[in-house]
């Protein structure tokens, strides 16, 4: 038994619920009022003992299992909710090893010496003359004391060796306070405070430990503007979002995260209620950045600052996500057998302008109604682009019309929906006063053949009631080690979906936390280029999970069946992940026609009232697809001649 099947065991999924949530006994299942959205009317949320899942019919249109019910009520990460239930249920997780132990007390010793840092920068803010200035600065930007004391703001002394000596006082060696990045060395011998009068602002991880520090200057005529720690065993801010510890509950909530440029951006827009904020720390994008921010949401707003620097850092940053969030498609080698991916988009991704010489935080502290105007009408990547290059080039003249075609139409060739595409182009044409045709035939190319749409039969089939609780986690434990032995597979199993007009695999063909989480893993360790994919994988899959699904032996189970074009394993795993789509079509059936009867049997009407039949009918149709499909052979031998 694995450690989330233990947890799993020990709890049960309605108490753990019922803590936050008033539940009422309808049958074997139980209902309530969903608690991630307003809802006064229907209580749509649902919880089902027998397979221990919830599920929201309402605004959220979400569910899962008692880990993904903690992970989005608390703004938890998947390792940070397997401890926390861990520890709840009396679960002993796998321990580390002397080595890897021994690492995690040194990295904590770092972060207990940032932690005293940060008491020293709050005494000389509140208590200093010389800190007077820096408090001047915070109230001046409208900031109180209670958001002050929220993020940990501080002073740093005008002084070479005041926090040094302070730390020293404290048996603080000096090579702890160079791992720390506190201190700097002299070229001649010696150690000096790398933040002289500064204001001081704590950088902590999503878990919300200590790992760094960034420094505003507070003299118009020192620089750097900004200062951040330098890279150490804790600190790497091209794979940090500052504010995220703090934000990641509300992005979850809102599903929807703002990036902006700086720190006091963040800090500003969450003192006026706004606190789905983070920061890149005043760098460029980075893809582990955009990594670490769709494990919390996939719908980004970019609010970056209005000035020349900060469009440039706009489209650096677009240019990155582009590469970076989800793509799905097919493995294509050329002839000299390098594979390509042919991606898009797999999230929503807008751009808002600010007003010329206004920062985030000045926006939200003085008028909080027109910073969320401003994020709601965030424009979406492609027309952001067209607009802000045609807005600084002269497009009448027809070499900068060809430049920002260059740039724009690969944007638009991304996009999933041919309508939407087509709108694109369109809207180019009109921007650039060109014609149309000429866009389109810059990417022309072989037309796709036209697939015979499939219409199954409107009929509503019963639902199955064969899938247990124990049947369905091996259907998933069995495709999910199969990815985990060959992610490659994933390719197959989307382009075979594909062709019986399904969607591509996603994380919520699983229902349970540990299986989804390692499936979006798997996707990243495909995605990114800078690692094998096993090696990525097993380097950031939760050590808890490492001895199921990496250290068994499973050649006996799954041969290597890339080497066969019509290889009988092959085509009976393809049909085991059909098998788990159904089994999530069939549950999804049951569920609702569970909430029909519960409304009619209450006479209850619904805030947002659910069309049932027509949800129905959409599952049935998914369901018909799928029953199409395990009829059929993958792989087809040619006729004897």
């Amino acid at each position: 038994m694995t450690a989330v099947d233990e947890i799993k065991s020990r709890l049960d999924i309605v108490d753990i619920v019922s803590e936050t949530v008033k539940l009422r006994h309808t049958g074997k299942n139980y209902t309530g009022f969903c608690p991630f959205h307003t809802n006064t009317k229907t209580p749509a949320f649902v919880v089902f003992p027998d397979t221990q899942t919830w599920r929201c019919f309402g605004q959220c249109n979400d569910g899962g299992d008692l880990f993904n019910f903690v992970m989005k009520r608390e703004g938890w990460d998947f390792p940070e909710a397997l401890r926390r239930l861990a520890e709840r249920a009396g679960v002993t997780l796998e321990e580390f090893t002397p080595e890897q132990q021994e690492k995690v007390e040194e990295n904590e010793h770092l972060r207990e010496i940032l932690s005293m840092a940060v008491t020293f920068f709050q005494h000389q803010l509140r208590n200093t003359q010389q800190g007077k200035s820096a408090l001047d600065y915070l109230y001046n930007r409208k900031l109180t004391d209670e958001t002050i004391d929220t993020f940990g703001l501080g002073y740093a002394p005008d002084s070479w060796d005041s926090l040094a000596n302070y730390l020293r006082s404290r048996e603080i060696s000096e090579e702890d306070l160079l791992a720390a990045g506190l201190v700097s060395t002299r070229d001649r011998g010696g150690i000096y405070d790398r933040f002289r009068h500064r204001l001081m602002i704590p950088i902590r991880d999503p878990r919300g430990r200590m790992v760094g520090f960034g420094g505003r200057v507070l003299r118009a005529d020192d620089v750097p503007k900004y200062l951040n720690s330098p890279k150490t065993e804790i600190f790497d801010k091209g794979r940090l979002l500052y504010g995220l510890d703090m934000a990641k509950r509300e992005i979850r909530s809102k599903d929807q995260v703002v990036i902006v440029e700086g720190y006091l951006d963040v800090i500003g827009p969450y003192q006026a209620g706004f606190q789905n904020c983070v920061s890149p720390m005043g760098t460029a994008l980075t893809e582990d950045q955009f990594r670490l921010v769709k494990r919390y949401s996939r719908k980004i707003v970019l609010a970056l600052d209005p000035d020349a620097a900060g469009q440039k850092a706009t489209l650096r940053g677009l240019q990155t996500a582009r590469q970076t969030i989800e793509r799905e498609g097919d493995v294509v080698f050329d002839a000299r057998g390098l594979m390509q991916v042919e991606g898009r988009l797999r999230a929503d991704i807008r751009v808002t302008t600010l007003p010329d010489g206004l920062d985030p935080d000045e926006i939200a502290l003085d008028d909080p109604d027109r910073w969320a105007d401003l994020v709601e009408h965030a424009k979406p990547v492609v027309i952001h682009v067209m607009e802000t290059l045609a807005a600084r080039e002269d497009i009448d003249d027809p070499k900068t019309k060809e430049e920002i075609a260059n740039q724009v139409l690969p944007l638009i060739e991304d996009i999933k929906g041919s309508v939407e595409r087509e709108a694109y182009r369109q809207r180019l044409a009109r921007i650039l006063k060109v014609d149309e045709r000429a866009l389109v035939r810059r990417f022309s190319g072989e037309v796709p053949r036209r697939r015979r749409n499939y219409h199954p039969k409107p009929e509503i089939p019963p639902a199955s009631s064969t899938s247990t609780p124990t049947n369905h986690r091996r259907l998933e434990e069995t495709c999910i080690k199969a990815l985990a032995y060959d992610p490659t597979l994933v390719y197959y199993i989307d382009k075979a979906f594909r062709g019986f007009e399904l969607a591509c695999l996603h994380p919520d063909d699983f229902t349970h936390t540990d299986f989804k989480e390692l499936f979006k893993l798997i996707k990243e360790g495909l995605e990114q280029d800078s690692e094998e994919p096993l090696v990525f994988i097993r380097e950031r899959m939760p050590e808890a999970l490492v001895e199921t699904f990496l250290d068994q032996p499973v050649n006996e189970d799954y041969p290597d069946w890339r080497l066969q074009s019509n290889s009988p394993i092959l085509e009976a795993l393809l049909k085991q992940f059909i098998r788990l789509r159904r089994v999530r079509i069939d549950e999804g059936l049951e569920q609702i026609i569970f909430l029909q009867t519960q409304g009619a049997e209450q006479g209850e009407e619904t805030e947002t009232p659910l069309d049932f039949n027509k949800i129905a009918m959409e599952y049935a149709q998914v369901r018909a697809k799928l029953d199409h499909a395990l009829r059929q052979s993958f792989f087809h031998d040619k006729p004897k001649s």
